[in-house]
């Protein structure tokens, strides 16, 4: 089969891996990635992807060899107080691809920073209020001025919390580390991985170069009503219900209590035509216990021969 599409993903990590798998069950597509990590870059390999080391201090080490003949650029690598260093490290290696059809950014909500529970558009001041929400706008405003000076067709995705199979409250309860914590007025926005999934095609076939998009579900949800859902399906007792001042959280999950924002997804539904395949917490949780049994079950026929 001839290969003429190309996905390169900076960072590959849990929404890349699920978009890469639905590119190749497409066909016709090439998949390529960035890892930190030795083994993880063996894993992918063997997969059929080709996966190649990144960071600030190892560079790719021929960029314009291993981007040659990419369509569609996905970067998801964490940025620091100096921004992304996908943009630093290579976006003028990126700017000399010729054969580039579309580049995603995969940013976060927390650009927006705390807005006492109102509601927040694409459209809305960005005015971070945490070190990681400033990290990923100054990372946006990098990537936008390549949009603007180098033509490159970039567009920003403002992801809230990612969860799937093996990584939502179901594992967190099943390891005993889920905490009900109260914090009255306060609610997270969420998105299943399979729904990430369809937006970035969906853009991908529909591209707006320029564009940022909200992505989230349609429901925004207390966190203990996520345990308590969880608890629900794995019938099991809830944790007990404890105040967010005497709560005992690590500070980097405490800082997600400190902003409170509605955030609107409007535009992919209208812009980009997508219809949720998982529009609140509680089909998504019931996805992900469904995508874990069927794995248990293709295991479990799987040891009989």
């Amino acid at each position: 089969m001839i290969q003429d599409k190309k996905l390169f993903c900076f960072g590959y990590g849990y929404s890349c891996d699920y978009l890469g798998h639905e590119l190749q069950q497409k066909g016709g597509w090439r998949i390529a990635g960035t890892s930190r990590d030795h083994k993880k870059i063996r894993t992918l390999r063997e997969r059929g992807i080709d996966a190649y080391m990144f960071d600030y201090e190892r560079p790719l080490t021929d960029p314009l060899f291993i981007l040659n003949g990419t369509t569609h650029l996905l970067i998801s690598t964490p940025p620091d107080d100096n921004g992304d260093p996908t943009f630093l490290v290579h976006a003028n290696d990126i700017a000399k691809i010729p054969s580039l059809e579309w580049v995603g950014y995969l940013s976060t909500t927390s650009v927006y920073g705390d807005r006492e529970g109102g509601d927040v558009f694409e459209t809305s001041e960005l005015r971070p209020t945490s070190k990681r929400g400033s990290r990923r706008m100054k990372a946006e405003k990098q990537w936008m001025s390549a949009f603007k000076f180098n033509n490159l067709p970039v567009h920003i995705f403002r992801l809230s919390g990612i969860y799937g199979p093996g990584r939502s409250a179901l594992d967190s309860v099943r390891a005993g580390i889920a905490q009900r914590i109260n914090k009255p007025g306060h609610a997270f926005g969420r998105i299943h991985v399979e729904d990430i999934v369809q937006i970035l095609l969906a853009s991908m076939e529909k591209p707006f170069p320029g564009e940022a998009y909200n992505v989230c579900d349609s429901y925004h949800a207390p966190s203990h009503e996520v345990i308590e859902y969880a608890c629900d399906l794995l019938k099991r007792e809830p944790p007990p219900f404890i105040n967010f001042e005497q709560a005992n959280l690590a500070p980097i999950i405490r800082s997600f209590y400190m902003d409170n924002r509605r955030v609107q997804n409007n535009k992919i539904l209208n812009d980009l035509g997508i219809i949720l395949k998982y529009k609140d917490f509680k089909q998504g949780l019931k996805g992900c216990m469904e995508a874990e049994n069927y794995a248990l079950s293709i295991f479990d026929d799987m040891k009989q021969y």
